[in-house]
């Protein structure tokens, strides 16, 4: 995979690509505090595509929001398709891990006639509280934003302990965390610092309804395969099966492994996601 970067009018995006353009497109989305280095080990399997990996902003090497701005939700929805129209994409495969597959969920929703194919890796949809929940989530967003504003920023003392301490709360493989550390971390002035923007910790200022969110998934029109971790988070599964009548054309399967599957066992994910797309043929 090779770095390569996208200037948008307000926005540097960064991302890993295999070359392969000549061949049908995947746009791959990561998760919260991850990075296009989490579609490394997949990326081996997908060389009959052109595997397109982007860092989200204020995420690995792309660049971070403006200091008045905020991380919501639906601004990495518009970054994607100012993106998709920046490279004159018409149709492809999007893929997303977590939060990436959230994100995806939402654009599959609002634009289908650029989404041949919908994959989601440990998520399916939208986040949701009740709408009575939104003074008490506002309030705490607001504070947990002016904390970390207020808060000195803390540095790495070690790679090492980066990589422990994020095989530990990502569930996954020291071996994964590596990938996803080596392109988070930076040396300045003899320190070791982190790539990603630290504003990303706030709480989210709003979250859709269940009702708003099966608005979304009713929308999406593209052949959507779901993959869930068997060790994955337990929310997850169960939201599928809540949400299972949502998508028109969806298949659901279960793989060994927790919530970075896609990392930890990429040869069963790849397997799975390669039989979907071989029994829903792209047509590019």
């Amino acid at each position: 995979m090779l770095d390569v970067r996208f200037s948008l009018p307000n926005l540097e995006l960064a991302g890993l690509a295999n070359g392969q353009s000549d061949k049908p497109l995947i746009i791959a989305l990561h998760g919260w505090l991850d990075n296009a280095a989490s579609f490394l080990p997949l990326s081996e399997y997908l060389n009959d595509y052109h595997l397109v990996a982007i860092d989200f902003a204020g995420h690995g090497l792309s660049s971070h929001r403006s200091a008045d701005a905020h991380y919501h939700q639906i601004d990495f929805v518009h970054d994607l398709h100012e993106f998709v129209l920046n490279q004159g994409y018409k149709k492809f495969i999007l893929l997303g891990h977590s939060m990436g597959g959230i994100v995806g969920s939402m654009y599959a929703s609002c634009f289908p006639e650029y989404v041949s194919h919908y994959i989601t890796i440990e998520s399916f949809g939208p986040l949701t509280k009740e709408a009575k929940s939104s003074p008490v989530q506002m309030r705490e967003s607001i504070e947990s934003r002016l904390k970390l504003q207020a808060r000195e920023a803390k540095h790495p003392k070690s790679y090492d302990a980066v990589v422990k301490a994020r095989a530990l709360a990502g569930d996954l493989s020291e071996e994964a965390a590596r990938l996803l550390v080596n392109r988070n971390l930076f040396e300045q002035d003899g320190e070791l610092r982190f790539r990603t923007d630290r504003r990303l910790r706030a709480l989210s200022s709003l979250r859709v309804t269940e009702e708003q969110a099966k608005h979304f998934m009713q929308n999406i029109q593209a052949p959507t395969l779901a993959i869930m971790g068997s060790k994955g988070y337990e929310t997850m599964r169960e939201k599928v099966k809540e949400r299972f009548d949502w998508v028109a054309n969806l298949q659901q399967i279960s793989c060994d492994g927790g919530h970075h599957l896609h990392m930890d066992n990429c040869h069963q994910v790849a397997t799975a996601l390669l039989d979907f797309l071989a029994d829903n043929p792209v047509n590019h």
